[in-house]
């Protein structure tokens, strides 16, 4: 997550700077980021299901991108991909679009990624990030342009790629056994993530149940969690906006199912930053069981 990237930016800056690149670009792309992740759970999915969703990012109520996200999951793997554009004001000063992707195996019930690619640009830079993992280990990747060394930075060390989840594929929940997907243990979890160039957790607990309605596909009721960001490595524990997420308490995610399966997907996302509400919230939200399988997974459209 990119908190405190840009010398000079206060802590509401840099705290939409923190959402809207890693959330929109990667954990929705959701996409993304902040949210949700699968941990080590153990009933089989035993389902297939398919979600096409596209989202708007807005800031105090003024639009600033839009997001777009295909998932398709059966109960031995699962793949997504997504984009995101910026768009609205912000697009008079900046421009700037992204893609993602991320696949992998449902092993005992719970994800087990396999590789993660994400790739955004805007008019002053370029980042392109491969992982490729075996478990929940990172085994090979390649971030552009690399991670400098400064000496404030705490170092990402071969352990802290271990035991996490590529943030896009922390972006699915699946909830085990056979009680309703949609309750608080969809919450119950602390995701751990590694995204080429920090690891991080997100602490998730259960905030409420809500309904939520998108212009064209799903309503009906969510589970919001409450998350709280807490920084392991590749951060600078020092920068203003690192501090300010740490010590931020209002950011949520509403959690909505995907049909046909036992797994939620990213509805909607909210943090609160010194100069309004930075929101990610889906327009369409359309799954439905998979009967058969197609010749090959669709990619998201950029929206």
């Amino acid at each position: 997550m990119a908190v405190g990237r840009n010398r000079g930016d206060s802590p509401g800056r840099v705290g939409i700077s923190f959402h809207m690149h890693r959330f929109s670009l990667t954990a929705i792309f959701a996409l993304g980021g902040v949210l949700g992740a699968a941990g080590a759970l153990t009933a089989p999915a035993h389902a297939e299901g398919r979600l096409e969703a596209r989202y708007r990012m807005s800031l105090a109520g003024l639009e600033l991108g839009r997001a777009a996200l295909v998932l398709e999951v059966d109960d031995k793997s699962y793949t997504a991909s997504g984009s995101a554009r910026l768009t609205g004001v912000v697009q008079a000063v900046s421009t700037g679009k992204g893609t993602a992707g991320a696949r992998g195996q449902i092993d005992r019930g719970g994800l087990a990624p396999r590789a993660f690619a994400m790739e955004a640009e805007t008019d002053k830079k370029a980042e392109a990030i491969r992982l490729v993992m075996s478990g929940t280990a990172v085994t090979d990747m390649n971030v552009m342009p690399p991670v400098m060394p400064v000496p404030d930075r705490v170092p990402v060390t071969d352990k802290d790629k271990k035991g996490v989840f590529d943030p896009m594929s922390a972006a699915l929940i699946m909830v085990p056994g056979t009680d309703e997907p949609l309750s608080a243990k969809a919450c119950e979890r602390t995701l751990s993530i590694f995204d080429g160039r920090q690891r991080y957790d997100l602490d998730l607990s259960f905030e409420r149940m809500d309904d939520v309605k998108a212009e064209k596909g799903y309503a009906g009721p969510a589970v919001v969690c409450r998350i709280a960001y807490r920084p392991v490595a590749g951060h600078r524990p020092d920068r203003a906006g690192v501090k300010y997420m740490m010590k931020n308490k209002e950011m949520y995610v509403w959690l909505a199912p995907v049909a046909g399966t036992r797994m939620l997907a990213p509805f909607r996302a909210a943090v609160t930053t010194a100069i309004g509400v930075a929101q990610l919230e889906a327009l369409s939200f359309v799954s439905e069981p998979m009967v058969a399988k197609g010749n090959g997974t669709a990619k998201a459209q950029m929206p």
